[in-house]
Parts: C-alpha cells; structure tokens; sequence
C-alpha cells in the first residue's frame, strides 16, 4: 500500500510539472475556445452524417493538433454504439460576453429536452446541464453526460481517479452484466445491435473506475485531461467492450427529478508552455520521375516562423548522406488552420535516393527513378479487387480471405422498410415476388462494396464502367488472379491464362445482369436484413448461416433435413425502381458489352440487350415523371448512355441525342461533364472536337483556379466524406484532357493528384494508397479486417477528412472513421483507371 501511494504521488508531482501555466481559453472569431495547443469544438459539427454516432460530432477536444475526444452530449448510454439514438441539436447560441457557447440536445423518440452551456474559465472549461423538465422516468438511470476520448491516443498511458492510479489497456478490458432486452433505450428506427441468442438479455458494461476528479495521462504532457464534476460520480468506461470501434467514455449520469443545473463538470487541458506544431513535409511516398515537377508542400503551424530554405540530400551506395540541392521556400499563404510553404526542387533530376531536410527536420527517403509509378495500380487489381468478389471463396497462399457467401440467395425486402444503410422498401415491392420471398439466381457475381458486405447497385454499375474503360484504353493484360465461376473459386498470384480485367467485367456483370432480368430493372441494394450483421467484423461467408430462412422453426432454430433455419439472417433485395438508377445500368450495359464479346458472348448479347430495354423504359418513366422531378436521375447518365450505346451499336440516333443532351450539360457544369465529352471524341467527326476545344479552355481557368484556392492545387473536398476520389477524377480528367488538347491542358497538373495521393497533403504525409513502391503508406484503412488495425493492399483511403470549422484529419492509429479511412469498390476502381491512365501519360 505504501509502494502505491508513493507510486500515486510520483504521478501526481510528474503532471503538476507538466501541467504549464499557458494562456486562458478565448472563444475565437471561428466561434471555438482556444489557446495555443487546445481547441474545445462546442457543436461545431453535429450529429447529421447520415449512421448516427459517426464519432466526429459533439464536444469535440483538439489537443496538441490531435482530435482526441469527440461526442460530448448527453447521452442514453454508457457506451453509445454507432446505431444508437443521437440528440439533435436544433439552436446553438454563441454568447461573446458571458464567453459561451449553449445548445440545445433534443430526443424526438421521447420528448426530451437539455440544455449544454460551456464557458470558458481560466485554463479549462465548465461544462453545464440544464433541464426544464426532470429525465422522463423511462431515461432514468440512461441519461447522462458522455465525453469520450480516442483509444489509440490513450492505451499504454495512465490515469488517476480520486488519486488511485492505472492505467488504459491495449486491448478492451472491463467487467460485464446483463439486463434485459426492455431496459435498452431505442435505438436507430427500432433496430437492434447485438444477437442476444434468444437469452432476452443485453450486454451492460460497468464502469472501470468511479469518482469526482478523473486525470487522464499524466505521463504524457501532449494528452493530459483532467475532469472535476462537481455533483455526481464520473464513470469511466471502454466503449470496445460492445464494439470494437468504441471510445473510452467518461460519463456521469442525470439526476433523476430534478430540473435546472443538474450537472457541472470542469474539464482542463494541458497546454504545453510554447509548444509549436511540428512542421508537415508533404511530398510523394512513392517517388518521382526525374523529369517531373517536384513540389514539397510544407504545412506549418501559424505561430512558426517559416524557415528561409530547405534542402535535398542524396544518399550514397555507400550510406553516405550529401546535400545535393537548396532553394530558397516560397511563401504560399494560409489555409483554414495552417500556413503553408512551399520548396522546389525540380530541377534534381539524377536517379537516386533521397530526403527532404527543413531545418532540423528530416522526411524518410524516396526515389527519383524513371520506374516509381510502374507499380502504382498493381495492388489494388493483384489483392484489393478480387477479396471484394462477392460470393466466390477468395483464397491467397496459406490464408482464406473469406468463403463463398450467402449461398442462401436474397429474399424480397418487405414494403415500408426504412434501412439502417440509407436505403428503404416502399409501399410495394415492385416485382412478382412477396415479402420476405426467395428472389432466385442473384446470388452470383458482383463486388462487396466496401468495409460492408453488401452490393451497392450504383457503385457496382460504376465498377464495371471503370474496368470497361480500363480495358478498351489500356487492354491491360496483367494476369495474376485465377477465376473459376464453375467452382465459384478465386486464388490470388496464380495466373490462369485471361487477363484479370476481363474477369472484373465478367464477375461485375454478372449480378447486374441478374437483377435486370430477375428483378426486371436495377435493385438499389443486396443488402444486410439485420443490424447485428451488418457491422460484421470478419469471414464474409460467415455473416449468415448459408441456410434459407424457414419460418415454421423456432428462432436457432436448423430443420431435420439441416436445409433450412429458422435464424433470421438472410440478405434482403430492395427493388424500388429508380429509373435514374436503370440509366446508369443501361450504360454500362451497352459498355460491358462490348469488353465481353469474344470472350463470353451469351454475357454479351444479354447486356446488350437490357441496355436498350432499361434505357427505353427509364426514358419513359422519368418522361411521365411529375414536372419538379423530371429531371430525377438523369443528367450525365443519361449522355453517357447514349455515348455507350452508339459505341455499342454505331446507330446514329444514339449519336444524335448524346449531342444533344451534352451542349447544354456543359453550359451548365464543365468540370461535371467535360470528361464523359472527351470520351465521344474518338467517336464523333472532327468539327465535335473543335465544338468542345472552348469548355477545354474553361476547364482549364477551373484548373488555374484550384492553384489560388488551396496550395496543393488540386479539388479538395470539405464533406463528411474526404475527398480522394475528386482527387481522382481530377487526375483521370486531366490524363485525357491532355490526350486530345495538350495545347491547353499541360500534363503535369496529373501529378498534382499523385502528389496528394501519396503523401503531399494536409495533417500527416503517408500515402493515401497502399500501393506497392510506397516508403510510407497509411498503416491502417477501414476494410473488413479493421478491427485487425490492419489494411488491404491496394486500398485508397478517403483521405484528409474536414472537421468544421477549419480542422483537417486522417488517423493512422484508429482505422474506424470510415469517412477518412474507408476503401470503397467505386473509389478504387476509380483509381485503378486514373492509374493506368497516368502511366500512360508518362510513357
């Protein structure tokens, strides 16, 4: 006992030296606190992304640079899972005087109200509830006030409550109960997170510590927190006992009848006495050819002084290191919360190993070699693509990616069902079958869309459009995946003889053809039935049970003949028609079709064939639509399919309509549709390349324009959604731009987008992609192997995610922000076309 009271002292004198007399929090003009180190976020993003709990809304703590806490609110659970209800926040107030921010939090779902005042004093803030009416007797005991901080930030450090030390485990730790199924608040539109086998119990974590003064990392200056609540326990809790993408949570619970200031918590950062962000040297984790330009992009912290210089030095053959190249660094200006420089170095040109040094700051090496973008793509078609082929085992060397899932096929999604992925059934199903009926053979073909298991219709139908385009392009014949859709088997680094992209468009065409014919027009989704599998971390062909649903046995329910269960658990179709959605099909079609001829002909025709009848029946449809929503669905789409039948067909009338649906697009949004104009041009006559030659030179002011809005140059996305694919498309866009009218699109605007990719870019300077040739990528993506703090080779991560009101971010220890972290079927095939059209360019 005396060992740990000295032990507890010894902690304690640490933090007392570490805790610095910075400057006192001031609400800035951007509407947060803030001294130089700590920013407090009061509701500057809100609990609107579209999944709830996204874990980027709240009382938000930027520390030392760091988002590592967010979801302050009060809260109907100790440790809020994504699909549990969030409050909306219907009026924030900013009160300069007083120097507050309030909100109030409502829940719809049971008529309650509270009121967030949080106040600026000193070096910390109060954090104040305020309730007009007591807790509704059924949040009794539920309603609290949650501050949840980042795992991977924390575990490994020590924390003290009420001066009893411990400290945050790697691993989720922590004692559980259980309580029945009726005392969980709802949750989203009555669905269920967790399977309780029948037992009618739900899963209670307890708390890991509880007390009134709570100091979080005293051992590490950059992250120490300390929280005072002043009327009722703090609980701290780790969020990962019921999913693995879970905070650690401190929470402190509302009184049950009463009303006014029911709760005050005090919560102090450190700030570290004249701490200055360390400097972010952007520049290529891939390389860079040594005839290109060679831009680093410096992002600094506002109070820093900018540097006069940097340097390049070249590593020897014999380790060696020499400074070969310094230039002087060229002001850029700021961006939201930063500074930025940049340095020049193009004109080192010999082939070589090589790092940037920026006063005493040294990057990793990379390459200048005519070969670093070779590899760029190999990756993504080699791994990342064939593990996401749907209902096929997927097999590489000694390990099974996953087995053949959901051999039980697909049932009818029942009318009147709101989905828990943004999607929903409407009042009738809109096909021959009945709810919850077996809708046969559509359990073929296809790509898992992204860290889910499902088949998003529209990104699958850009999928194969971007394989089609890769293939009539490029022809790439690279070989190095075996497909056997007999054996329904895929082996990878085997080769068997076809190019793998052919595969692609075969495996993708496959399941849409399915639904067209089935179905008899596109799905919007094949997707998960239940919430408990929908988050499922894990063996695809684990999701279900591989048994059709039977209805006359019990719950677990596996019949004599072991053919059927009574384990609800089946995927779901949802096949409300969208004739926009048919168009976009229809183009596709009419492209896959001619990328399958003479390799499988039967696919061909068939596509062929449901490209004419979607594209005349959506026509139809959107012509008898209402007049305020006539123009539903259509736009590109509509001039892209067009484009792909005439290619398809050589019919001029197609010809004729893509003319004259494209003229007016571009008067209306160049950037939007300039490259599907560039597409007609191999197929239209000469005076079509002269017509579209001006949309190319606005184009190109759009180009110029991006250098003055950012210092990268490059369309950056500002969303819940971070912007890697404009990205993309930029690059893909200028690669073919450049193709046709080189006089008025340089080429190298295309490696302003390799740049952002692999490493030039905001917050850190990892490679976006994990793709081979890489010095650094990013060491963790949200893929299906996440909860693994692993990644997918071959994956493109969403990137640099926006947080209003001026913060940039991408973790690299915390894979599950899937909005900066996710890889996507669309997003990579994307890239998998924007590479081989780079590659192109370079040649």
């Amino acid at each position: 006992m005396k060992n740990l009271t000295l032990l507890s002292l010894a902690v304690l004198l640490l933090a007392a030296s570490n805790y610095t007399s910075g400057q006192d929090l001031k609400l800035n003009d951007l509407e947060y606190f803030e001294t130089q180190g700590v920013n407090v976020l009061v509701y500057s993003n809100l609990f609107t992304g579209g999944f709830n709990d996204e874990k980027t809304a709240g009382i938000e703590l930027i520390h030392h640079g760091v988002r590592t806490s967010q979801g302050g609110a009060v809260r109907l659970s100790s440790t809020p899972e994504q699909w549990d209800l969030v409050p909306e926040i219907p009026t924030r107030t900013v009160d300069r005087e007083s120097n507050t921010i309030e909100a109030i939090l409502r829940y719809e779902d049971y008529d309650f109200d509270s009121r967030v005042v949080v106040t600026a004093k000193g070096k910390g803030v109060e954090i104040a509830v305020y309730l007009n009416e007591p807790v509704p007797a059924e949040l009794e005991g539920s309603a609290g006030f949650n501050l949840e901080f980042l795992p991977s930030q924390y575990w490994g450090k020590t924390y003290l409550m009420d001066g009893r030390i411990n400290r945050f485990s790697r691993y989720v730790v922590g004692n559980t109960i259980t309580r029945p199924d009726s005392e969980k608040p709802k949750q989203f539109k009555g669905y269920i997170t967790s399977d309780d086998r029948g037992t009618g119990k739900l899963i209670e974590p307890l708390p890991l510590e509880t007390g009134r003064t709570l100091l979080l990392a005293p051992d590490e200056p950059k992250r120490m927190v300390k929280i005072t609540s002043h009327d009722a326990d703090l609980m701290l809790f780790d969020g990962r006992v019921l999913a693995q993408n879970g905070w650690y949570v401190v929470r402190s619970l509302l009184p049950a009848g009463k009303t006014g200031k029911v709760l005050t918590w005090t919560v102090e950062l450190n700030a570290i006495n004249g701490w200055i962000r360390e400097p972010n040297i952007g520049f290529s984790q891939v390389g860079y050819l040594p005839s290109q330009p060679k831009v680093s992009v410096i992002e600094l912290d506002k109070k820093a002084k900018p540097l006069a210089k940097a340097s390049i030095f070249k590593i020897g053959n014999d380790g060696t290191e020499t400074e070969v190249f310094s230039a002087k660094i060229e002001p850029w200006g700021d961006y939201y919360k930063y500074h930025y420089v940049k340095f020049d170095f193009s004109s080192v040109n010999t082939p070589g190993i090589y790092y940037i040094q920026y006063g005493d700051l040294k990057t990793n090496n990379f390459l200048i070699e005519n070969n670093v973008y070779d590899k760029i793509t190999d990756a993504t078609s080699d791994i990342w693509i064939p593990i996401h082929m749907n209902h096929m085992f997927v097999n590489e060397a000694y390990r099974v990616w996953h087995g053949e899932p959901f051999k039980e096929g697909y049932l009818q999604a029942p009318p009147n069902t709101d989905h828990f992925d943004l999607h929903a059934q409407g009042p009738t199903t809109e096909t021959k079958y009945k709810a919850l009926e077996l809708i046969p053979g559509l359990n073929t073909g296809g790509f898992f869309d992204a860290g889910d298991f499902d088949i998003e219709t529209g990104s699958n139908i850009g999928v194969v459009q971007n394989f089609v385009q890769t293939w009539e392009y490029f022809k790439p014949q690279r070989d190095q995946t075996f497909v056997d859709q007999e054996q329904r088997y895929v082996d990878l680094h085997r080769p068997d003889g076809t190019p793998d992209i052919l595969q692609f468009i075969e495996h993708g065409t496959m399941n849409l053809v399915a639904q067209a014919e089935i179905i008899g027009h596109m799905a919007q989704t094949l997707s998960n039935s239940v919430l408990d599998n929908y988050h499922h971390l894990g063996d695809a062909a684990s999701i279900t049970d591989g048994l059709p649903y039977n209805p006359h046995l019990g719950p677990y329910e596996v019949a004599p003949d072991g053919r059927s269960s009574g384990v609800k658990d089946d995927m779901w179709a949802f096949t409300n028609r969208n004739p926009g959605l048919d168009l976009r099909a229809a183009t596709m079609f009419a492209a896959a079709s001619r990328a399958l001829k003479g390799y499988n002909d039967d696919l061909s025709e068939r596509a062929l064939y449901q490209s004419k009848r979607l594209l005349k029946e959506a026509t139809e449809l959107l012509a008898n639509e209402p007049q305020d929503r006539r123009g539903w669905g259509r736009g590109s789409a509509d001039i892209s399919t067009n484009l792909q039948l005439y290619i398809s067909t050589g019919e001029q009338q197609y010809a004729n309509k893509f003319q004259e649906l494209l003229w007016p697009a571009l008067e209306r949004s160049v950037s939007g549709n300039i490259l599907t104009a560039i597409h007609g041009i191999p197929h239209m006559d000469p005076t079509f390349k002269e017509k579209l030659r001006p949309y190319v030179v606005k184009y190109k002011e759009y180009i110029d324009g991006l250098e003055k809005d950012n210092p990268y140059g490059v369309p950056i996305g500002l969303g819940n959604w971070a912007g890697s694919g404009g990205v993309v498309n930029f690059g893909t866009t200028i690669c073919f731009a450049n193709q046709h009218f080189p006089d008025i699109v340089d080429a190298s605007h295309a490696f302003k987008s390799t740049n952002w990719l692999f490493g030039c870019h905001p917050y850190h300077n990892y490679s976006l992609v994990a793709t081979v040739g890489a010095a650094r990528p990013k060491e963790v993506f949200y893929g299906n192997n996440r909860a693994d703090f692993s990644f997918i080779p071959g994956n493109v991560a969403p990137g640099i995610l926006f947080r209003q009101p001026d913060h940039f971010e991408n973790y690299d220890d915390w894979p599950f922000l899937w909005g900066q972290n996710e890889g996507t079927i669309g997003g990579n095939t994307s890239y998998l076309i924007f590479g081989s059209a780079f590659k192109d360019l370079i040649k």
